[in-house]
């Protein structure tokens, strides 16, 4: 056997490993599946949260009301009843402090507790599943499994769902965020096994680097965070409109009521989108100064305007610019929200558009 025949067989698809991905893919897809129907039963069945106990305090009517309403203690030692006015927590517009967590995770409410812890266990098990498949994936050809826009779907939704996950582990109160997430990652990964779908294979030459498990490995986890800010945003335009509509004395819909008032208050929704973003824009910086080390290796230039370059560069101007505006012009709420959009829709067209639409050296997608 030559010497060129052997590291044929020795770089030759692992069609089994290959197999055993696409079945574990599949099998964390149904998981997520019933993750989502836990959320829906959580936000359903389980009581409404403090927040939602206390959407009276978010208006200055409701509030006053609050204050004004006495409540009754007993003295035991006198056996005499005092009139006394309760305390009332009112969230400030610029959202001094967290607030507690999603549907009946603080609620006082056993069944609806319940049902969400399923939905965390259930999550844990699809993330560990759906690992499993980026890892045979990779496995199968001995490669970082980022050769391909399916590839890039899958490890992204992993990612994101290990965020969320950290953050929980971290006791952060983000369990509001687990629905929404996850029924994007459902969309996500059901994209990325019926449109973006690519049969595992070698990387094209230019992809053999060890500036791929910096370069790309990074732009996967700032796109993650990015993805969980942006969910978080997306969430408080819609608080916010809620809350203002109270505040001028309109009447949301029941749906609408059912739902918002399950999330915490618009301020905090605004104040974590902030924090997330501001936390991964430097490793977003570096993200791009990778990437031109690894093109001035590759093709002996360390900037080509090359599309995916350009839009990369874009998406670090939109973020930049919220984050400047926030920090120097005081920006928050629906402007610096929108702002925040503005970035994310950046990120993701660098992501899809770039790679199926335009051609150019980061033309890898394999779609």
């Amino acid at each position: 056997m030559t010497l060129a025949a052997a590291t044929d067989l020795a770089v030759a698809t692992n069609e089994h490993l290959a197999s055993i991905s696409n079945t574990l893919i599949y099998s964390s897809m149904a998981v997520y599946t019933l993750a989502f129907f836990a959320y829906i039963a959580e936000w359903l069945l389980g009581s409404r949260s403090k927040v939602a106990r206390t959407a009276a305090a978010l208006t200055a009517q409701g509030a006053q009301k609050a204050a004004s309403a006495p409540a009754v203690t007993v003295n035991q030692a006198g056996g005499t009843a005092v009139l006394e006015r309760p305390k009332v927590v009112v969230r400030s517009a610029s959202g001094a402090r967290d607030v507690p967590d999603g549907p009946g995770a603080h609620g006082g409410d056993e069944q609806g507790d319940l049902y969400g812890r399923i939905a965390i266990s259930l999550t844990v098990l699809a993330f560990l599943v759906e690992l499993g498949g980026v890892a045979t994936r990779a496995a199968s050809v001995e490669r970082a499994p980022w050769g391909n826009m399916y590839e890039f779907n899958i490890t992204f939704s992993t990612v994101a769902v290990g965020v969320y996950l950290g953050l929980l582990a971290l006791k952060k109160n983000v369990r509001w965020l687990g629905l929404f997430l996850i029924t994007t990652v459902l969309l996500d990964l059901g994209l990325a096994v019926t449109v973006l779908y690519t049969a595992s294979d070698q990387l094209v030459p230019a992809l053999h680097s060890y500036w791929l498990y910096i370069h790309v490995s990074t732009a996967i986890f700032c796109g993650a965070v990015f993805y969980v800010g942006a969910v978080a945003t997306i969430l408080y335009l819609f608080k916010d409109s809620y809350e203002n509509k109270l505040q001028t004395g309109g009447k949301p819909g029941a749906f609408a009521t059912s739902v918002l008032e399950r999330l915490p208050a618009s301020a905090s929704l605004d104040k974590f989108a902030y924090r997330v973003n501001a936390a991964v824009f430097p490793l977003w910086t570096f993200t791009i100064i990778a990437g031109a080390i690894w093109a001035g290796d590759a093709w002996g230039r360390y900037w080509n305007w090359d599309p995916k370059e350009t839009w990369s560069f874009i998406t670090w101007i939109a973020y930049a610019c919220y984050l400047h505006a926030r920090a120097t012009a005081g920006w928050k709420g629906r402007k610096a929200a929108y702002l925040a959009m503005i970035a994310f829709g950046c990120w993701l067209f660098n992501y899809y558009g770039v790679n199926i639409f335009v051609t150019g050296k980061h033309s890898y997608a394999g779609v």
